[in-house]
């Protein structure tokens, strides 16, 4: 199972001790992009601690993921700039044309939608990453363009 092997390789550079979970969440998580449950469990038993310790670590902290993001993954700033300039609305007519909701990937993958804390453009709210690219000044008619025929609308 080419999973094992690779979790293996991962493991090779550890010791195993529980002060190195968040390490092994985070090269985990590099390498599938979010964190499969199978490998939940064999880090759990890789470092010998529960498994339900595992998921208390990796749930407290916003930056593990435990569903695959889509190739093109979208952050809609919710910022107080953004929010006061209309990011509701921006993620609402995102969540409409994609056909999926906040923590949503679409069936295929293509999509990935989450709103975050503050993507650090504030003169250019209300925006969104897709992927490292900003879109910016955003309104529901451009996010109609930007996603051109993709949407589910």
């Amino acid at each position: 199972m080419a999973e094992c092997e690779c979790l293996e390789s991962i493991f090779s550079s550890y010791q195993g001790s529980r002060e190195e979970l968040i390490p092994l969440l985070q090269d985990v998580q590099q390498h599938f992009g979010y964190l499969p449950n199978d490998a939940m469990l064999a880090i759990a038993r890789f470092i010998r601690v529960p498994e339900s310790a595992v998921y208390a670590v990796a749930t407290f902290y916003a930056q593990f993921r435990f569903t695959p993001i889509g190739r093109n993954h979208i952050m809609v700033c919710r910022g107080t700039a953004c929010h006061v300039r209309g990011a509701p609305r921006i993620l609402e007519a995102i969540e409409k044309h994609l056909g999926i909701k906040e923590g949503e990937a679409t069936p295929d993958l293509e999509y990935s939608l989450e709103t975050v804390a503050c993507i650090g453009a504030c003169g250019l709210s209300p925006c969104m990453m897709v992927n490292k690219r900003v879109e910016a000044k955003l309104t529901p008619k451009k996010i109609a363009k930007l996603f051109g025929g993709n949407g589910k609308s």
